[in-house]
């Protein structure tokens, strides 16, 4: 998946004539939501690093700037996540030998702070399942995976629909022991990645 040309693309094709989030004052949203990401797209694409993501969330606004949701996730990937941009990103070689599956729910917490402008933090457990290259599953873990990221919110078919392109910083404090195949590959990398794209959308009711 290359998230770098889904990043660019996000940030070419933001709109800027559009509404701003929620007033404090208002109190005629709608506050519940059902979501996804853009993301699950690349399940489409052709690619030596197949997401096979799934993807749900559900959200509730407190207020006009305050939402908490939660996510259901699972996907697979068969590079350190901490690989940045670059040469060595989804290179021949810098893989794992195999790949992980990961199962999660994330808790998350969106603060409006200026009109269309939010931030938000995602906590996330994460049951992961090591493949090898043959297709056998060798091992189990576990993880946290945070993401803090900064990303504007658009009204779309008058406020049924809204789409919230962002970018962000993930972050894992945690990981469990993997298999030393799989160890000796994440360990060259960092546990944080900067600079992910994010391409969420939504429904409100």
């Amino acid at each position: 998946m290359k998230r770098l040309l889904f990043g660019l693309t996000l940030m070419m094709a933001s709109p800027r004539q559009v509404t701003a989030q929620y007033a404090k004052q208002d109190s005629t949203y709608k506050r519940y939501f059902v979501g996804s990401t853009l993301f699950m797209l690349a399940n489409l694409v052709p690619d030596n690093n197949p997401p096979e993501m799934v993807y749900l969330n559900l959200g509730y606004r407190i207020t006009g700037k305050d939402v908490i949701s939660v996510e259901l996730k699972t996907w697979r990937y068969g590079w350190p996540i901490g690989i940045p941009f670059g040469k060595s990103f989804e290179k021949e070689g810098e893989g794992f030998p195999g790949y992980i599956r990961e199962h999660g729910i994330s808790l998350n917490y969106q603060r409006f702070f200026r009109k269309r402008l939010f931030a938000q933090v995602d906590v996330m457990p994460a049951w992961q399942s090591f493949v090898n290259d043959r297709g056998v599953k060798i091992d189990k873990g576990f993880q946290f995976f945070n993401t803090y990221s900064v990303g504007y919110h658009v009204k779309l078919f008058k406020d049924r629909v809204f789409f919230q392109p962002s970018i962000a910083i993930t972050h894992r404090p945690y990981q469990s022991r993997m298999p030393d195949s799989f160890k000796q590959v994440d360990d060259k990398w960092p546990r944080f990645f900067y600079g992910q794209p994010g391409l969420h959308f939504g429904f409100n009711f």
